[in-house]
């Protein structure tokens, strides 16, 4: 980090602790004005100048190497094939970044949301302090918001912004209070429901000798259909092409004309494979999903989309309103990959030559060498860890596969769903005839390989704080058969027909999907069985599942219409109790079967 750099990015921290910030409503006082000038530069002096972008999403606090499957990227090799390549780990993403600098005079690095959240427990232990201090490190520019940034509520993602320490649990280490970020947050289409002003800044614009890339960041709109009621408390998210169309235009007015949008939420392309030709002209070829729409109505004020959410990589031309091409791209997740776009500026109408973008996504491979500092951080914070993170809680004979499986129904899945059934079926903890788990809750595999010396199948507690980090309540409600039978076909209509979330059941619940059909015709309904027995309309049922699921999160609305509510234990001590009682050293817990959804094809 460049002198100019340190200066300017403690002047930030002074500015926002003199602010004294603590209402939603008085964030954006504090935000920075603008990224840091990184200093002269002894190129760039003709009319034009490439500005490298680079930009990464969907961190979720995986400071050290994802595990298991979730820890690896798609490679199309040149016969077709593909490979699968160990990739992640933030000593690993550093060194990927600096070297992607060299060379690069103007070089500004940007994020596209949920950096932080959903976070392995070195990171969620700590209420995310960890991977703010490793962001500052990597010399991270500007991030919008995702939905994620958003799971303790608009005071605490304040409180990453700005510093301090935790609120309930203090200062982690004696003599250290946490600074905050270095970099802006940026959640233009996020306001307060009562003043009607952004939470955090909207927009940045970056500067270097002369040259002014504006940035802005929103997250997407449906950010309160998949974060807890609490965490958006207060709050009102906003359409993202208004936003960023409004936006973009008082930049323009400001006469910042080269402009890059952060855009918290994606799409799927045709492949898995990070270097697959997004463009290539085949039929079913290209991506799909949310983000196609979004690209095609934001204005061609916008020069970029820096995209995420889905987890996927791409790197996709999609046309402008005025039908001309414009750069898409996305990077994965978890620090897998980093995407290294050339912005082209034009210092005499200060715009970038759109038809000179290029794009390219990279694996942040982990057979280069460690960043030393990053090295140093997690050794420190895996210290303050260590007493929690290596508890023993269970035995598994092999790798169960959760996050990094692609099929609809996943054996860890069934496994937490199990661990909640059985926790909550006793009379007097809630009398559950069936549980529901949310794919999106399961955050990892569980892993055979050990990970710190713990031995081969020995599952430690954050092991398996990492598959279930958000800690949520568990609740068993009653709901009618109807209501169940509308839930499954919600798992494939309405807001999840595009993008199915097929929900994870407990042992005893059998159904059939017929993806050949469209919307809720798609659950065949009669093949709806619990325990073998049809599914009554009429009949009344105790089902567990977790207060996300329980509020209508991921568009289950029927599920939020449960009656005769009990809370219970939290996810994470349901699925630790199930281990302990199912698994010793000599016995340890085999896979579950996936014998529970038929799907048809």
């Amino acid at each position: 980090m460049s002198a100019t750099s340190q200066k300017n990015r403690a002047s930030r921290r002074v500015l926002a602790a003199a602010a004294g910030l603590a209402t939603v409503g008085a964030l954006v006082a504090a935000m920075p004005a603008g990224a840091d000038d990184r200093g002269a530069d002894r190129h760039g002096s003709g009319r034009t100048v490439d500005v490298q972008l680079l930009s990464f999403n969907d961190l979720h606090g995986n400071l050290e190497p994802p595990a298991g499957s979730a820890g690896s990227v798609t490679e199309k090799q040149a016969d077709g094939t593909t490979k699968a390549i160990p990739a992640g780990g933030v000593e690993y993403l550093a060194t990927s970044l600096r070297t992607a600098r060299e060379g690069h005079p103007y070089s500004v690095t940007a994020a596209g949301g949920d950096m932080v959240g959903a976070s392995p427990l070195l990171s969620g232990l700590f209420h995310d302090e960890p991977t703010i201090e490793a962001l500052n490190g990597l010399d991270l520019d500007v991030s919008a918001v995702g939905n994620h940034e958003f799971d303790e509520g608009a005071t605490e993602l304040g409180r990453l912004q700005n510093g301090g320490c935790h609120p309930v649990e203090g200062c982690y280490e004696p003599g250290k209070t946490f600074e905050g970020a270095d970099f802006p947050y940026l959640a233009a289409n996020v306001t307060n429901e009562k003043t009607g002003k952004p939470v955090l800044k909207p927009y940045t614009v970056w500067k270097k000798n002369g040259v002014r890339i504006g940035f802005i960041g929103v997250t997407l709109e449906g950010t309160p259909n998949i974060v807890t009621a609490n965490g958006v408390k207060g709050l009102k998210f906003h359409d993202e092409i208004e936003t960023v169309n409004k936006y973009a235009k008082e930049l323009d007015r400001q006469g910042v004309k080269s402009i890059v949008a952060l855009i918290h939420e994606g799409g799927a392309p045709a492949s898995t494979a990070y270097n697959y030709d997004c463009d290539s002209p085949g039929a079913g070829d290209g991506i799909s999903g949310p983000i196609v729409d979004i690209a095609k109505g934001i204005t061609p004020k916008v020069d970029a989309l820096v995209t995420g959410h889905t987890h996927q990589a791409y790197v996709c031309t999609v046309p402008d309103p005025a039908g001309k091409p414009r750069m898409v791209t996305s990077a994965s997740s978890f620090g897998k990959i980093y995407t290294d776009t050339t912005l082209t500026y034009d210092r005499r109408t200060k715009d970038i030559v759109r038809t000179s973008v290029r794009s390219a996504n990279h694996v942040v491979r982990r057979d280069q060498a460690k960043a030393t500092d990053m090295t140093a951080l997690i050794a420190r914070w895996n210290t303050l860890a260590a007493p929690i993170a290596g508890r023993p809680q269970g035995f598994i004979a092999a790798d169960i596969n959760g996050r990094g499986s692609t099929a609809p129904e996943k054996p860890l899945g069934n496994l937490i769903a199990d661990a909640q059934l059985e926790g909550l079926a006793p009379a007097d903890k809630g009398g559950a005839q069936l549980a529901f788990m949310n794919p999106g809750g399961i955050r990892s595999d569980l892993v055979y390989a050990q990970s710190a010396g713990e031995g081969d199948g020995v599952v430690t507690y954050g092991e398996a704080f990492t598959v279930q980090p958000f800690t949520n309540m568990m609740n068993v409600v009653d709901l009618t058969g109807a209501q169940l039978i509308t839930a499954l076909q919600q798992q494939v209509s309405g807001s999840n027909e595009a993008s199915p979330k097929i929900l994870q059941v407990s042992r005893g619940l059998t159904y059939t999907l017929d993806m050949t059909k469209s919307g809720a015709a798609r659950l065949v309904a009669d093949s709806v069985r619990l325990n073998g027995a049809a599914i009554d309309p009429a009949a009344s049922y105790r089902v567990a599942m977790n207060e996300f699921l329980a509020g209508g999160g991921d568009g289950f609305a029927a599920l939020g219409q449960g009656t005769n509510k009990l809370v219970g234990p939290s996810d994470l001590d349901l699925f630790n109790a199930y281990l302990a009682a199912h698994s010793t050293a000599s016995a340890p817990l085999a896979p579950p079967a996936t014998d529970r959804i038929t799907i048809i094809k």
